[in-house]
Order: C-alpha cells, then structure tokens, then sequence
C-alpha cells in the first residue's frame, strides 16, 4: 500500500515472544505525524490516524500535537512490564505437545469452514459452514444432503478442506485445517459414523433422512497456525500417518462441565488461583477449558483482554483429580493467616 510502511518491534528474539505490530502513515502531500498502532493480545484495538481536510497546520503546531499524540498513545512502562511478564509466564507454562492440541481441539469441535471445487464455477473453490464430528482416527464426519451444493460438489472431485479455529472470535488463537479427501461412509461404518455425529448433535434428526448420508474426510495433510499477534504453538503441518496416531487428551472432555461450574460459583476463585500461580495480576478470569496438564482463561489485565495458560501442578489423571488439583492450588493461593 503505497505510503504506508509497517515495522515488527519483538519483545524478545523467541519465536514465542508477543508483538507490537507498529505502522506508520505518510499520506500525501505533506507528512503527518506517525501514529502507534498496538495489538494486545488476544483482542486487537487499532488505532488509524485520521485525514483531516482543514487547512494546513504552521510546523510549531504540528510538532506539538505530535509529542502530545506519542505521550497519549504510546504504552507505559506498568504495561510494558504487565506484558513482559504474561510473556515470560506464556512462553514456559507447560502444555499439551503441538500434535496432541491439535488432536485434542479438532476432536472438540463441531463445526467448520467446508471448502470444496464448485461443480457449477469450474476452477473456483466454495465454502459452507458445516457442522461435524470426529471419529475415533480423528477423520470429521459429515452429515450432507443430496440438496447441498456442498455435496455435488464433493461427489464430483472428492478434494476438499475443512478448517476449524479453536475461537472464531479471536483472529489471534489456533486455526486448523484438514486437507483430504471426502468419501462416502459404507453400510457397514453407517452406525458407527452415525453414533460419533448425534454424540456431538444429539438433535440432528434429520440425519436419518432419505436426502440424507455421511461422508468422511480422509486427512492428508493438517496444518495449524496460532495465529497473527502471538505464536504459542507457532505454525506447521501433520502427515496423515502422525495425525492418526495421536491421542485425544483424555481430560479435555469435562472442560465444558468443570468450566460452566467454575465461571458460574467460583469466579473469584478462578481469578485468585490466576494471580497467584501467574503472578500476573488479572483483575478478572473467566476459565475457557482444561487439558491434562493445565487449564486456559481469557482474563483482563488494566483493561486489556488477554488469554492465559495456567499449567497444574501434575498431570490430572480423571476428573476427580481435577477437583483435587484445583482445590489444591486455591488454598495455596489463599492469603496465610498471620
């Protein structure tokens, strides 16, 4: 874009480090003075400079309005510091291995970007949303009707794409995305896909309509990335034969119920345990879901959103351990009677 220049300042020369994306804007004729763009992870807040059409400003005035545009605008030192310390936290809080999130989310989904090559635009990709589940390999499984464009699309070249993000509404968490090949489930795998879909879309009755089949995506090649402002996971790609193989973690499945329980009756609690083994001081926490070795919150921090990894202090083996741990870790977090 012409007139416009953009530098990446890091925090520090980890590839798991926190940017600050800053751009400046030189429209012409004459110069403005640059203005700072910051993103905060994981919710981005822009700030462009605006054109004025008045007339043009002596130099003296121009030059003061810019110190006092960078005094405004540029982030103090308690945030930098608030952000050097969520990165330090961030960059070694245990988490599950790259191919076991990934593994672990798409198994938790159940709904995606479907991307086929239309039958009716030759050479031109179509997407639809689609509603899904995975089977035990990790392959989605598809409920389509014959009405779909989707679907005649899919029988005619079987190669299609299907992506996932773990948060559709922050463009800075994990995104995946399946590439493979779509194939028809036989009779003798119909129940099987059957019971794997109602287990995600227990109301779907019209499954067992006439127009109705599944279908399969048969992964070749996933990929992920974390996305734009941060890169917890970083990005890359699993063959199919890795993919496969990895395991569900076995905890992720009562994140829905632990985390309804916990945002609901123990908010506070959840914010205590955050302060204390982050040593970040969130003034709010609200619990996203939990694996194995952790759990995750979007919390605020002097106004900012921010997504925090929060490891347990072992591996939870079933989710009575979970209660245990969590309890285990509020009451160290509770202020010592003197």
């Amino acid at each position: 874009m012409e007139g416009v220049t953009m530098r990446t300042l890091a925090l520090s020369t980890s590839p798991w480090s926190t940017y600050l994306l800053q751009y400046t804007r030189t429209p012409a004729p004459a110069p403005l003075p640059p203005s700072l763009l910051r993103f905060s992870h994981p919710s981005p807040r822009c700030r462009f400079p605006s054109v004025s059409s008045s007339p043009v400003r002596p130099l003296s005035s121009m030059a003061a309005s810019s110190a006092q545009s960078h005094a405004q605008q540029a982030p103090s030192a308690g945030d930098a510091n608030v952000f050097q310390l969520i990165q330090a936290h961030e960059e070694k809080a245990a988490r599950l291995p790259p191919i076991e999130e990934i593994r672990t989310v798409l198994d938790r989904s159940v709904r995606g970007m479907l991307s086929t090559l239309s039958h009716k635009l030759e050479d031109y990709p179509s997407g639809s949303m689609v509603d899904f589940a995975c089977d035990a390999d990790g392959s989605p499984i598809l409920a389509v009707s014959s009405l779909a464009y989707h679907t005649k699309d899919l029988l005619g070249n079987p190669k299609c794409s299907l992506l996932v993000a773990r948060d559709p509404e922050d463009m800075t968490d994990l995104v995946i995305t399946v590439h493979g090949d779509a194939v028809a489930v036989t009779e003798q795998e119909k129940e099987a896909a059957r019971a794997a879909y109602l287990s995600k879309h227990p109301n779907a009755f019209w499954v067992d309509f006439g127009d109705f089949q599944f279908m399969r995506i048969e992964p070749k090649v996933v990929r992920y990335v974390s996305g734009v402002a941060t890169a917890l996971l970083g990005s890359g790609e699993f063959l199919k034969e890795e993919y496969k193989a990895a395991k569900v973690d076995p905890i992720a499945q009562f994140s829905k119920p632990v985390s309804s329980h916990m945002n609901r009756d123990h908010a506070e609690d959840t914010k205590a345990i955050v302060r204390h083994w982050t040593s970040i001081p969130v003034d709010s926490a609200y619990m996203l879901d939990i694996d194995s070795l952790g759990f995750n919150v979007n919390a605020t921090c002097q106004g900012t959103s921010v997504k925090l990894r929060v490891p347990f202090t072992r591996r939870a083996v079933d989710r009575k351990d979970v209660k245990t741990l969590i309890v285990e870790m509020l009451q160290a977090a509770q202020p010592k009677d003197s």
